[in-house]
C-alpha cells in the first residue's frame, strides 16, 4: 500500500509459484519489473539471484533458525546476501544471528519490527463457531486457548496437546483449539490423528483473517508453542486485541513477550503448577476488557502492548529503505 501510494506498481507473488530462478526471470522480463523485495532469505531470495534487478530481503524466521543449519542452504543464503542491497530483521537478536553467519553482509542488515493490523469481523457469530468446532460449553464459562499456526513441524502444534487434554479432563470448560493451513501434508495427517483421539483439543481449518481475528478477540488466550520463530504475527495480533499471550520461551517469542508483563512464557508443557496463574492472568484481562467496554462502549485499557513499530509505524522506514536502495 505504501509503495503504491508513492506511485509504484506492485505485484505480490508466492515464492512457491516458481519452481526455479528461470521461471521468475521470465516473469520479471514479462512484467518489466525494476526491483524486488523477497520475504525469506532462502525460499524467496535464491530465486532473485542473477536476474539483473536490485532486490532486498526480509528475514522470515526459518531461514535464520532452521535453514542456516543446512550447509547447502547456508551457502546459498550467503550468496543471496552478497547480491542483495539490504536485509531486514524483525529483532536485534535476528540481526546479530545473521551478522555472525554472514559477516560480509553486516553493514546492510537493518532492524524493523513487523507491522500488523487487526480487523475482527463484527458480524462473526461466536456461538455458531463453538458449535461447529464441537465445543459443548457455555460461552460464558469457557476458557478457550487458541493456537494459530500452519501445520508443520517447526510450529510444534502437538507440544501442548496432552497437557491441555489433561487439564480439560480436570476442568471440562478448558479447551485448546488449533487453527491454520495444512502446510505439510504428512505432518498434517499426524496432527489430525492425534487430535482425533485427544479430548479437549479441536483442530479447525484455516479461516478468513477477519473471522480469525474475531475468534482471537473472543478466546481466553492465544498460545504459541513453536520450536523457533522470527516474530509471531499471531502474538502481535493478540496483543493488539488485548488478549493474553502464552508463548514458548524461545528467542523469537521472548523478544516480544516480557514474562508476566506483556504475557507469560513457558519452557515445559507440564506446567500444572502454573495453570491457576495462567487462568488468573486471563481473567484479569477479561475483567479489564469488560470494565472498559461498559464504561466506554469500546475495548478496555490494554493490559498487553506490542513492540514499538508493530502498529505499522515502521512502514515509512521500510519504504524509505526500498526507495533509497532499489529505485
Amino acid at each position: 500500500d505504501h509503495l503504491e501510494a508513492a506511485g509504484h506498481v506492485c505485484i505480490l507473488k508466492d515464492a512457491f509459484d516458481f519452481e526455479n530462478p528461470s521461471e521468475i526471470s521470465n516473469f520479471i522480463k514479462a512484467e518489466n519489473l525494476e526491483a524486488a523485495v523477497a520475504l525469506h532469505l532462502y525460499r524467496g531470495g535464491r530465486l532473485l539471484q542473477g536476474n539483473g534487478i536490485p532486490f532486498g530481503i526480509i528475514f522470515g524466521g526459518t531461514d535464520l533458525n532452521e535453514d542456516v543449519n543446512q550447509g547447502d542452504k547456508n551457502k546459498v543464503m550467503g550468496k543471496v546476501l552478497e547480491e542483495a542491497r539490504f536485509a531486514v530483521a524483525f529483532t536485534e537478536s535476528m540481526k546479530e544471528m545473521a551478522q555472525r553467519q554472514w559477516p560480509h553482509a553486516k553493514d546492510k542488515i537493518y532492524v524493523q519490527s513487523q507491522g500488523i493490523a487487526t480487523v475482527p469481523n463484527t458480524a462473526f457469530n461466536w456461538n455458531t463457531f463453538l458449535q461447529c468446532s464441537e465445543i459443548n460449553q457455555s460461552a460464558d464459562n469457557l476458557h478457550l486457548f487458541l493456537l494459530i499456526c500452519g501445520l508443520r513441524q517447526v510450529k510444534d502444534p502437538l507440544y501442548l496437546v496432552d497437557a491441555f487434554s489433561e487439564w480439560h479432563q480436570e476442568e471440562p470448560n478448558v479447551y485448546m483449539v488449533i487453527v491454520g493451513p495444512e502446510v505439510d501434508p504428512i505432518f498434517t495427517r499426524e496432527v489430525k490423528a492425534k487430535v482425533k483421539r485427544t479430548p479437549g483439543v479441536q483442530l479447525i481449518r484455516e479461516m478468513a483473517q477477519e473471522d480469525l481475528h474475531a475468534v482471537m478477540k473472543n478466546c481466553f488466550a492465544v498460545v504459541n508453542s513453536s520450536v523457533s520463530e522470527g516474530m509471531s504475527a499471531a502474538i502481535l495480533e493478540a496483543m493488539d486485541l488485548e488478549v493474553p499471550v502464552l508463548a514458548r520461551n524461545i528467542p523469537g517469542n521472548s523478544a516480544v513477550v516480557k514474562h508476566e508483563v506483556t504475557g507469560l512464557l513457558f519452557s515445559d508443557p507440564q506446567w500444572t503448577g502454573e495453570k491457576s496463574h495462567w487462568r488468573e492472568e486471563g481473567e484479569e484481562v477479561e475483567d479489564s476488557r469488560a470494565e472498559g467496554s461498559s464504561a466506554t462502549g469500546d475495548r478496555g485499557p490494554a493490559t498487553t502492548s506490542p513492540m514499538p513499530g508493530v502498529d505499522g509505524s515502521g512502514s515509512s522506514f521500510l519504504l524509505d529503505l526500498i526507495l533509497s536502495t532499489l529505485l
